[in-house]
């Protein structure tokens, strides 16, 4: 992964700070996005911190264009930041709406669009979206946050056909149950069983078994879901 510079959204907690803990082992450069990284204690060398609402897309697109310019060998992004919110639409107000798909589908265009002309100039990328089961199947009480990730599964799908040409190459992990703070605002989560929820060390292998493999080869979508 020494050759690997990676933007990763939501890096201070759960998928995002596995992801990114795991890449900096294997000696990858890491950009870190995420709201608050106080409570982050990644310290290396090779890992740079920017604070940033990324459903605020005006300052997102601002500290995108800074970090593009401060880091010009970023050939990599993981896009992995968002939150779960359950429940049935009509207990939403129109603002809560809009705030969730800014941060869990419209973040996630605005930094593909920007990050895209890069790659293409550079003549390559690896696009790694983490999406969920929530994108695979709808579920009871689950229409917003299902909206999203449906939206996500099809966006990557149309996006890698796009820009297979341009040697970048876009997947998308959809992962079930996770042991991680996700849960903490909800009122359910996994149970106790260690059958009952993906590691979170899982997600971050796949992302690293992704950008190993050779450059001809595309993996378009995978599936992970807890034994029980």
């Amino acid at each position: 992964m020494k050759d690997k510079c990676v933007v990763v959204t939501g890096s201070s907690s759960g998928i995002g700070y596995e992801i990114a803990s795991n890449l900096l082992d294997l000696g990858a450069k890491v950009i870190g996005i995420a709201r608050n990284h106080e409570k982050s204690d990644l310290e290396n060398k090779n890992y740079t911190p920017y604070s940033c609402d990324v459903s605020v897309h005006d300052k997102l697109e601002i500290l995108l264009k800074q970090i593009l310019k401060k880091h010009p060998q970023i050939n990599c992004f993981i896009s992995n930041a968002g939150y779960g919110n359950f429940g049935p639409l009509e207990n939403y107000s129109t603002l809560e709406i809009n705030k969730f798909l800014a941060t869990n589908l419209t973040s996630h265009l605005v930094i593909t669009k920007h990050l895209l002309p890069h790659f293409k100039r550079n003549k390559i990328g690896d696009i790694i979206f983490i999406g969920s089961e929530a994108g695979l199947k709808g579920t009871k009480n689950g229409s917003l946050y299902c909206a999203a990730k449906f939206g996500l599964k099809g966006f990557s799908e149309a996006l890698s056909k796009d820009v297979a040409n341009n040697n970048i190459r876009v997947s998308i992990i959809n992962p079930g149950m996770i042991r991680t703070n996700f849960f903490q605002n909800l009122n359910f989560e996994p149970g106790d069983c260690v059958e009952n929820a993906i590691n979170t060390r899982d997600i971050s292998s796949t992302v690293v078994y992704i950008l190993s493999l050779n450059r001809n080869t595309i993996v378009d979508e995978i599936n992970l879901s807890p034994l029980k």
